[in-house]
């Protein structure tokens, strides 16, 4: 007898269930794209000394904050410190207006543009959200939260933290932070001349602000706790949910 046409062999339901059902038995990469990944900030062992460090930002704001809450005048280290800052600068007059410029919000704003921009261009995500975040929630922490909680009044205005030094110094903060995290590609010299220039450029702009009577040493000094303890604790945040996503992520594919 001949044999009729035989039916097609029947596809075996586990090989269906891979195809339709990425992650499971496949690669990673060969799914459907899920969106931008963030990867870590900081590194691994620099978590530890970031998390002192924060610690030690927000212990000096607090001390300070107490301690001039309320207060109208210099206290002992911002009369032996003031004079010796104007001094200092006094001599370049022409300067000085540039300087305190450069801390205002027009730059400011810029400036963290400009990172956020930098960042989408080399595919660093977690780099652009970490400056689209914590920069502005510096500023606002210093304007709206603890300058009016303390009250520190110089020449009838509030000036405890300073806004110039936060802002600056979480610029400097965040270019410390992505020049230094893992997977970084320019050379170690050039990143640490980088890091180095925007921490001279916060210290200028901060110095010049004590120079022209604008602000206490003080209040720089709590500006400049704000700004880095603000960075530092956003990037640890970041750190913490990308980890946690990455576990999750791992779960399901098992």
């Amino acid at each position: 007898m001949g044999s009729g046409p035989q039916p097609p062999a029947p596809t075996p339901r586990s090989a269906s269930r891979r195809e339709s059902c990425p992650g499971t038995g496949q690669s990673a990469g060969t799914g459907p794209a899920r969106g931008p990944r963030l990867e870590p900030l900081l590194r691994r062992s620099f978590r530890p000394a970031a998390a002192v460090l924060l610690a030690g930002c927000a212990t000096v704001t607090a001390v300070l904050g107490v301690r001039y809450a309320g207060a109208t005048r210099a206290g002992r280290l911002d009369s032996m410190a003031d004079p010796r800052f104007a001094a200092a600068l006094g001599r370049f007059p022409a300067l000085l207006p540039r300087l305190a410029d450069l801390g205002t919000l027009g730059p400011v704003t810029l400036m963290t543009l400009a990172l956020i921009l930098a960042c989408l261009a080399t595919r660093r995500w977690s780099g652009a959200v970490l400056a689209a975040i914590a920069e502005p929630v510096a500023v606002s922490l210093t304007e709206y939260v603890l300058k009016p909680a303390i009250g520190r009044l110089s020449d009838g205005w509030l000036s405890f933290p300073s806004g110039h030094a936060t802002s600056m110094f979480g610029l400097a903060a965040l270019c410390a932070v992505l020049l230094t995290g893992p997977g970084r590609r320019l050379p170690g010299a050039l990143r640490w001349l980088l890091i180095l220039a925007a921490f001279a450029v916060a210290v200028a702009v901060a110095a010049t602000m004590v120079a022209i009577g604008a602000h206490y040493f003080t209040d720089v000094v709590g500006g400049t706790a704000v700004g880095i303890g603000v960075v530092l604790a956003c990037a640890l945040a970041l750190d913490l949910l990308t980890s946690q996503r990455r576990r999750g992520r791992a779960a399901l594919t098992r």
